[in-house]
């Protein structure tokens, strides 16, 4: 069931029922490390309160989700009844064309060349990791 009243309810909660963690201990943990704020305002306390119409600043992982509260809800539910909960205000995400990959950081294999050895495996771990040395030597 999806609560259309204007009552508060805790961002933890609100972001598993919205499913957009997988569980609350994951809700929690981005609320305290400051990913999320509410209203251009950096939230750290899990248990802060929302309402019907604040606006929520999300980083996850690999993307910013901007969302408009639309309801505060009661359960976590289906996927379609936690869509219900939010209006999406985030910018669509880039297609994988516009993306430029640079070479210097993305191993290239032949294709069909099967999967890899364990020496050309570790050699990709090493290629990898001195990469990263690197971008945090040029900061």
């Amino acid at each position: 069931m999806v609560d259309t009243g204007s009552g508060k309810i805790r961002v933890d909660k609100w972001l598993w029922y919205a499913r957009v963690v997988k569980t609350r201990s994951r809700a929690q943990n981005i609320i305290k490390t400051g990913k999320v704020r509410v209203n251009s305002t950096r939230i750290s306390s899990v248990s802060s309160n929302i309402s019907v119409g604040d606006v929520l600043t999300i980083a996850l992982e690999r993307q910013i989700k901007v969302l408009k509260v639309q309801a505060p809800g009661t359960r976590r539910g289906p996927a379609p009844e936690a869509q219900l909960l939010y209006e999406d205000l985030s910018p669509p995400p880039s297609k994988k064309e516009d993306i430029v990959w640079s070479t210097d950081t993305v191993a290239v294999r032949d294709e069909g060349a099967g999967r890899p050895t364990k020496k050309q495996r570790r050699e990709t771990m090493r290629f990898r990791e001195n990469a990263a040395r690197s971008d945090y030597d040029e900061d």
